[in-house]
């Protein structure tokens, strides 16, 4: 008979060695039905009531919800099923094949995040011939790593319910109640070329992007002043222009620019009416210049996150954890979650510093305590 650290190892390894890479890249991008089937298939046979969700049209990308019990309220254990690309060449085992090495699981989402299943499975075990009072439900997503389509999809749908979520992306146990959204932007400039020995002969996207980073700069430092929040380690937005091009050659005017920025907002302010904003300044500039000027968003854009510090969720993780709540600068579901009107928090095992990387790993560490924490979760919510 296999322990149960024996049969979490077996069931990481058969969903690290399912391919679920999602990614903005067509030539990366993959589905994750294969992985959500074999949650289903697990969670069936433990008694749970499972439903899988298309989220694309073909069916390779979906979502599942497993139910134990039935009833308004209860817990929600929640995940994404895909990963990041991986650069095979730089790990020191094969990041389809889960390896086991100095008390660490290697594998590609081994700790973001398909280990959180088999440990949300193995704590739900304990209540499996329990009467629950509140449904306990494990929600497996698509796509959280690239467009967050499950998410967006279930928020849309409103279901499922519940009083509370846990998402267990890699936090080290430590409960999040916290995190900055994102927009992922481009800045477009259409002028009008022309021989670069008369200014006259065209309107210069260039010289407006110039403009426009002076612009964005000093909006950067207003945005700063705003909508600081001392939670945050990096305790303002951000906002870094990250890649910019344009124009063909010297002797033209430059008729095209384009840069594209990230802006990343504290809770503190509206994400929407800081686009607007940035919207409105660009727009300003346009007719000073009497030049064309777009913003475009280049990835659907995830809406900051907090959940309120006096909450019961957050005051019973605290309680369990030992720790206070946190903030943290990477984005997850946890706004869509808690669009569906549940209180969540983010709180997994592993750490987020071994994700998207070379030789991501689990500890072993982790296992029983996650469990532990778990069980007491369910327990709270559900019995």
């Amino acid at each position: 008979m296999p322990t149960t650290e024996q049969h979490i190892i077996r069931q990481l390894r058969t969903l690290v060695g399912t391919p679920s890479v999602s990614s903005t890249d067509p030539a990366w991008d993959q589905g994750n039905r294969a992985v959500v089937e074999q949650l289903a298939e697990w969670l069936s046979a433990m008694g749970f009531a499972t439903e899988i969700i298309d989220v694309n049209e073909d069916g390779s990308k979906a979502n599942l919800v497993a139910t134990l019990g039935s009833g308004p309220g209860g817990l929600v254990l929640a995940g994404h099923t895909d990963t990041v690309p991986f650069d095979q060449g730089r790990w020191q085992s094969d990041p389809l094949r889960l390896t086991e090495r100095d008390q660490r699981l290697y594998g590609l989402g081994s700790t973001d995040m398909k280990g959180f299943f088999p440990l949300a499975m193995a704590a739900a075990q304990s209540f499996l011939l329990k009467p629950l009072r509140e449904p306990l439900i494990i929600l497996a997503t698509a796509d959280e790593e690239s467009s967050m389509d499950g998410a967006r999809a279930l928020a849309a749908a409103g279901w499922p319910k519940a009083r509370a979520a846990i998402i267990g992306e890699p936090t080290g146990l430590v409960p999040v109640r916290m995190h900055k959204g994102i927009m992922m932007e481009a800045i477009r400039i259409t002028g009008r070329a022309g021989h670069s020995s008369n200014p006259a002969l065209g309107n210069s996207a260039m010289d407006a992007m110039h403009a426009v980073m002076g612009e964005l700069m000093t909006f950067r430092s207003e945005l700063g002043q705003r909508f600081s929040n001392a939670a945050f380690d990096v305790a303002f937005p951000t906002l870094n222009l990250g890649c910019i091009h344009g124009g063909d050659s010297p002797n033209r005017i430059c008729g095209q620019s384009e840069l594209h920025i990230d802006l990343r907002m504290t809770p503190s302010g509206s994400w929407q009416a800081v686009r607007e904003e940035l919207d409105g300044r660009l727009q300003q500039i346009a007719a000073e210049r009497e030049i064309a000027i777009d913003l475009q968003a280049l990835v659907k854009p995830v809406p900051p996150f907090e959940q309120s510090a006096d909450s019961e969720l957050v005051r019973v993780a605290e309680r369990l954890t030992g720790h206070n709540a946190q903030a943290v600068a990477f984005a997850t579901e946890a706004p869509f979650l808690q669009q569906l009107g549940m209180q969540t928090i983010v709180m997994g095992p592993g750490s987020i510093d071994r994700a998207h990387q070379p030789d991501e790993y689990l500890e072993l560490e982790q296992l029983k305590p996650c469990i532990a924490l778990l069980e007491q979760c369910i327990a709270h919510y559900c019995l």
